[in-house]
């Protein structure tokens, strides 16, 4: 081999050990916002969407955050949709760059389902900024029986950036039945704004936001392969869904098409859902004082 061919076969395989450490780069495994950051600042306004029901699917549930760990295994039927929570800022503070890159593209669709009651008690406290600084108090409350499934969707064909769907399709919650003790939270109000590129036109809606009807816990479906970088984070996301009640709609009703990201569904048909204004929003908390590590 002559040496200018010598040279360019190291040149050429010095560039190939250069990408392979380079951040970002193709061979880079997927990543996840680190959970408080992310946690914090995912508010989900819930739109009520009933007259769909996916094909029979029956589906093993694992819980993932530490403080219900210890509750078994859970087997569940999807139902009829109920709702599709999508991702909103409030009070025109938009979460930080970085962060916001994953936000806005957690999408959920929400199913019925059933099961036992736990009878599992917790405190509840708020982790997004704008509702502490409003000085919302945390809440005791009992968790009852499984009401709903909640699972990762893409709107109108949208899918996100693959860094990120990578991270987003393995965002499942179930939601549980709330008894809250003690007195009732006063309504207090909100500007919701949306942050998916699909909804970017919708006008910002004011609402007041009562009392949490459900709390919507981080599972993980069998045969679902959650990466260890993200399973470090969505096993943190608790989301206290509440009631909201909204001045007359002033914008029509709009028709979304869904598909499916979680490779466990992602056999299921695609769906259409009309939405017209939020019924319910989704603020994020933490149980029992545990708080979502900052990374």
């Amino acid at each position: 081999m002559s040496r200018r061919s010598t040279s360019r076969c190291f040149a050429a395989l010095a560039s190939l050990l250069l990408v392979a450490v380079l951040p970002g780069a193709a061979t880079a495994a997927p990543g996840a916002p680190p959970p408080l950051p992310f946690v914090s600042q995912l508010d989900l306004s819930c739109y009520k969407t009933e007259g769909y029901k996916p094909p029979p699917t029956e589906l093993t549930l694992k819980h993932l955050n530490p403080v219900l760990g210890k509750l078994p295994l859970e087997t569940v039927k999807l139902g009829e949709r109920l709702q599709l929570c999508v991702p909103v800022a409030k009070n025109g503070v938009i979460p930080p760059p970085g962060i916001v890159d994953y936000v806005r593209w957690v999408d959920l669709s929400c199913y019925r389902i059933e099961g036992r009651s736990v009878d599992f008690p917790l405190t509840l406290s708020h982790l997004n900024p704008v509702v502490q600084k409003l000085g919302i108090q945390d809440s005791h409350v009992t968790l009852l029986s499984p009401e709903q499934l909640c699972v990762p969707v893409a709107k109108n064909g949208k899918l996100p950036p693959p860094e990120i769907l990578s991270f987003v399709r393995h965002i499942d919650l179930e939601c549980y039945a709330l008894r809250v003790l003690g007195i009732p939270t006063i309504p207090f109000p909100l500007t919701l704004g949306h942050l998916n590129p699909v909804l970017a036109d919708r006008p910002k809606v004011d609402v007041k936001v009562g009392n949490a009807r459900q709390l919507c816990v981080p599972v993980a479906k069998r045969a679902d392969e959650i990466p260890p970088e993200v399973l470090g984070t969505v096993q943190w996301l608790d989301l206290a869904k509440a009631d909201v009640s909204t001045a007359p709609s002033v914008v029509g009703p709009l028709t979304l098409k869904l598909t499916h990201l979680n490779p466990v569904l992602s056999h299921l048909p695609g769906e259409a859902a009309v939405i017209t204004e939020p019924v319910q929003l989704g603020l994020p908390v933490a149980k029992n004082g545990k708080i979502p590590p900052r990374e």
